[in-house]
């Protein structure tokens, strides 16, 4: 299912449910935690994410809210929202609950089945909860996270709940995971961390699948890999969004914070930036350049993101404070938002509706580039092209292939696509 304007500045629109759970939702009070899960699980299951009757049950029985405390039972049971637990000094969030949607699918994706071997990379304990309960007291459910206040929380969480079998370890899984790997491996890992890289592909037992959200020039997508041969085929790929991972797989982008962090610019490599010169740019003359691209409402453009960083190593994102840098920037989409960087200037997407000649016609937004720096009438250009390329080229196409290889493998450069070299791995994104 598209992310596409779910995340753009547009308008939504929440439809009447038309649904009833397993349970039976009218006998229940409306506020409480038993009717919450209940509607839960019933717009899961509407929205396809639980597909499975395994899946259901486990959203069902498990207690949401006893691993999310401090959040409002409201909150705690939001289908699409996530639960920040931990931020770091800076206000980030180093741990959260993800949201309810992303955890269904990427079970339904894991194919867990009762007395499977599952490794979960990141730690909270509602997910492992969900994993033991799918697995039963015959599978094995391992939960790593390198901080031991998300550890001792999770443990905790997980006795209280019914599910102390869940074996909880402090430990950098980059090292750790492989430590209590089951004889034969793991028959799902399942990875609930943002990731860079990925060193657990060996880890899979035959047939296994591993569910990662791994990230690539600053996009990051959930995948299911799955072996073909010597290789990893990545089926599925999901926008998502994940707090980064912490240990010796972190990988930290370059970060240009500017107008004091009220608009931050990252990319992935390149030059170094120059953030006074691109703060100068920011607070200095703006390019504009509209490109006769549109989307409806429910349009995805997915895809958009992927071509242009196949094309383009400037490729990077571009976020803005809701309230300081609403005046700085208008960004196309809140999270995510496409930018080419250089080390003075950059480039990136905004919209504005197209204007409707009656209220029957379909409303639709109009891509279009906002550019600063020395270099911005070149960079709004070029932007420009690679979403018009987009449009005309790949819009309509299924989306580019993912397979991932060992960083030691001899991999030939695809004709049109671009190889990610990591520590580990090497992804492979080809457009056929």
């Amino acid at each position: 299912m598209s992310e596409a304007l779910r995340a753009c500045q547009v308008p939504e629109t929440v439809p009447e449910r038309k649904y009833r759970c397993l349970m039976t939702i009218d006998t229940l009070p409306s506020e409480s935690s038993e009717r919450l899960r209940a509607d839960m699980v019933a717009t899961l299951t509407e929205q396809g994410y639980i597909r499975s009757p395994e899946v259901a049950v486990a959203f069902a029985k498990v207690a949401r809210e006893r691993f999310a405390p401090e959040a409002a039972l409201t909150a705690a049971y939001s289908p699409r929202d996530v639960v920040v637990t931990k931020r770091n000094a800076t206000g980030r969030a180093t741990s959260s609950v993800s949201a309810a949607w992303l955890q269904a699918d990427m079970l339904e994706a894991a194919h867990l089945f009762r007395g499977a071997k599952v490794l979960e990379v990141g730690s909270g304990g509602y997910n492992a909860a969900l994993i033991a309960e799918i697995v039963g007291d015959e599978g094995l459910t391992v939960t790593v996270d390198i901080d031991p206040w998300v550890t001792e929380r999770a443990a905790r969480f997980l006795a209280a709940t019914g599910y102390p079998q869940v074996r909880v370890v402090l430990g950098d899984a980059e090292h750790i995971a492989e430590e209590h790997a089951p004889e034969g491996g793991y028959d799902a890992i399942i990875v609930t961390v943002g990731a860079w890289d990925c060193p657990w592909g060996h880890l899979l037992a035959e047939g296994g699948r591993l569910v990662i959200p791994l990230r690539f020039s600053t996009i990051t997508r959930s995948f299911t890999f799955v072996r073909d041969g010597d290789r990893l085929r990545g089926l599925d790929p999901t926008v998502c969004g994940f707090v980064a991972i912490q240990g010796a797989g972190a990988y930290l982008d370059q970060e240009a914070s500017l107008a004091d962090g009220a608009v931050r610019l990252t990319i992935e490599s390149g030059p170094p930036l120059d953030v006074s010169a691109l703060d100068q740019a920011l607070a200095g003359e703006r390019a504009e350049l509209w490109t006769g691209v549109t989307a409806a409402h429910a349009e995805s453009f997915d895809s958009m993101h992927l071509r242009i960083a196949t094309v383009d190593d400037r490729f990077g994102m571009i976020w803005a404070d809701p309230e300081r840098g609403k005046d700085l920037v208008t960004l196309a989409m809140r999270w995510y938002c496409p930018v080419l960087i250089t080390p003075d200037s950059f480039a990136y997407l905004t919209i504005r509706e197209v204007q409707r000649t009656n209220e029957a016609e379909e409303r639709r937004w109009e891509f279009g580039i906002h550019s600063h720096g020395p270099h911005r009438a070149e960079l709004a250009q070029q932007l420009c092209d690679h979403l018009q390329n987009w449009d005309r080229d790949w819009r309509n196409h299924s989306g580019p292939d993912f397979t991932l290889h060992s960083a030691d493998a001899t991999v030939p450069e695809p004709a049109d696509g671009r190889i990610f070299r990591k520590r580990h791995t090497q992804l492979v994104m080809t457009w056929v």
